[in-house]
């Protein structure tokens, strides 16, 4: 992945490196795009593949709106990136429902096992010699949402029968597509996950991962597929594939159960957001992480960024220490709100935000911050966005986790079960504390912006901990720097890692900060000299998608990650 994503890097770098040897105006505006942005009158759709993002302008040709369209997409990267996402993870989503003039957020992201105690979870733990919860295998798995997810949506918004909307995918599952090139790099680094239960008979056929170019079928995802859209989500959560599900765990090791399955909700939320120089950001409350973009965007919005060039030292130095004291809070605050009082309003307000803003100083990048108190002052991945024709727009972000997930694969039902329980502390008496039927701290967050009251953009940027560093970062260089929402995501990207972690881990020294290809040399220099450590993380600077509503024109703009295989597309 490192390699891959270096040339990519490299990629924009040379672009950057080009535009004095192109010397055109155009070319001088706009000094980071690599492509233009898409502009279509009825309908948008941005996902990380171009085939995902056709089938979603075809639901939505063929009588389906956003929401169907949304869904359709998702359901088709399942089946051609397994490497991030599929019905065995969870998902997030914010809807703009353009007839009722408001957004909605829906929280569909599972629960740990019933019967799993922390002491029981301690006890195997230790077995393994372990003190956190590993990574692959049976016991990071936790309730998959996806389904429940794509139900929910449906049942409120959707407008085409359900299976109208997954046909296209269980098509493609049973006739095969060639897989594309970063899809086929990931997938070939996930070899290892061969000796887990089903892996190999699932995604490595013959042995091996497709190549570039390959034709990979997946029969037991469109079965699978196909029985979801008869029976509905009751089939997935109460039906013969929750059975088979809970079978499987259970003469695997692990302890999803049929009922942690039955049991399962999904939940809809209000999205919280803060102000930034008249455009409302909007993220969805924890146990997802999309409070820390607000948190950083609310102590840097006292920062006069119209003379502050972009890559300068200061500009990197206000957001690397936005972000620090921003992940304090999310280490010590971001967990399930049904287990903690979340003081979310008091994490993003004006006036606790000016109290952390004045730990920043000037030059002097800080080795460790403390967590706020706000009591006080009253505790891999992909991402989609489609827009239709009645103004309806979806940001919706899905994941197994890390990579395919687990490593688990059930039976004969054709995907990887997630491993989103590696998320959770296992020191006791903290937020984010492992307890039975829990739902762990979640690192992927939809977003949105609106502008006096109207829809402005809606956009994500996948990966970890990059994605509420990346928020900002693309409203920064919408609103402070006058990019285009192509050249917002081309720029090259700031990313701080080190800080302190929810499921236990302390910043002490400050961390590093990675500086994606594009960045002046005398701004590194600058930043070292203020004690910023430089990293060398080449790797790791997510992927983005957007569209643009212009009320002017009445159009939609649209804008893709050059650095994954990512397409929008209107008509």
């Amino acid at each position: 992945m490192v390699a891959f994503q270096k040339f990519a890097a490299i990629s924009i770098g040379l672009l950057v490196a080009m535009q004095p040897v192109l010397g055109q105006d155009r070319i001088t505006r706009k000094p980071f795009a690599s492509r233009s942005e898409v502009i279509a009158r009825n309908a948008m759709a941005a996902t990380s593949h171009p085939l995902a993002t056709q089938i979603a302008l075809d639901v939505m040709r063929n009588g389906g709106n956003a929401i169907d369209a949304a869904i359709a997409a998702n359901a088709a990267l399942g089946l051609m990136e397994p490497t991030g996402c599929g019905v065995g993870g969870d998902l997030f989503a914010i809807v703009w429902i353009n007839a009722d003039q408001k957004l909605y957020g829906l929280n569909a992201s599972g629960r740990s096992p019933q019967s799993l105690t922390y002491e029981k979870l301690q006890t195997l733990l230790a077995e393994q010699q372990l003190t956190k919860i590993p990574a692959l295998g049976p016991l990071p798995i936790s309730v998959p949402g996806c389904v429940d997810g794509w139900f929910e949506l449906h049942e409120r918004f959707g407008k085409m029968p359900m299976e109208k909307v997954l046909q296209p995918t269980i098509t493609y599952a049973r006739e095969g597509f060639p897989v594309s090139e970063l899809i086929a790099y990931y997938w070939g680094a996930s070899r290892r996950l061969a000796r887990y239960p089903g892996f190999s008979e699932t995604f490595l056929p013959d042995g091996k991962a497709p190549r570039k170019g390959e034709i990979f079928k997946n029969p037991r995802l469109a079965n699978t597929l196909a029985r979801i859209a008869q029976g509905g989500r009751d089939e997935f959560y109460r039906g013969d594939i929750a059975r088979e599900i809970a079978e499987f765990m259970q003469a695997h090791g692990g302890h999803l159960s049929y009922q942690d399955l039955a049991s399962h909700r999904s939940e809809w939320v209000d999205p919280v957001s803060v102000n930034y120089r008249g455009y409302d950001v909007w993220e969805l409350p924890p146990n997802g992480q999309g409070i820390a973009a607000l948190q950083m965007l609310g102590i840097l919005k006292h920062y006069d960024f119209s003379k502050i060039p972009f890559g300068s030292p200061q500009h990197v130095h206000l957001f690397v220490e936005a972000k620090k004291l921003a992940f304090e809070d999310r280490a010590l605050f971001y967990a399930d709100p049904a287990f903690n009082q979340i003081p979310t309003e008091q994490l993003i307000s004006d006036e606790y935000l000016s109290q952390r803003r004045n730990l920043i100083r000037d030059g002097v990048a800080a080795d460790r911050y403390d967590a706020g108190n706000p009591a006080l002052i009253d505790g891999d991945t992909i991402y989609l966005t489609v827009a239709d024709s009645d103004r309806n727009m979806v940001s919706l972000i899905q994941s197994n986790y890390r990579g395919f997930g687990s490593g688990l694969c059930p039976g004969e039902l054709g995907f990887c079960l997630q491993d989103r329980g590696e998320m959770f502390d296992m020191t006791p008496g903290r937020f984010n504390t492992y307890e039975p039927n829990k739902r762990p701290f979640h690192t992927i967050i939809p977003a949105f912006i609106t502008k006096d009251g109207q829809p402005f953009l809606s956009f994500g940027v996948m990966g970890g901990a990059t994605q509420p560093q990346g928020h900002v970062q693309i409203v920064m260089n919408i609103v402070d720097f006058g990019m285009n929402i192509q050249e917002a995501g081309d720029a090259p990207r700031i990313l701080h890692n080190g800080s302190s972690e929810p499921t236990g881990e302390r910043m002490t020294d400050g961390g590093t900060v990675s500086l994606e290809t594009g960045f002046r040399r005398d701004t590194v220099d600058a930043l070292q000299a203020m004690g910023h450590k430089i990293g060398r993380d080449r790797g790791n600077f997510g992927g983005y998608q957007g569209i643009r509503y212009d009320p002017i024109h009445d159009v939609y703009y649209g804008a893709s990650e050059s650095r994954k295989d990512g397409h929008a597309a209107g008509y």
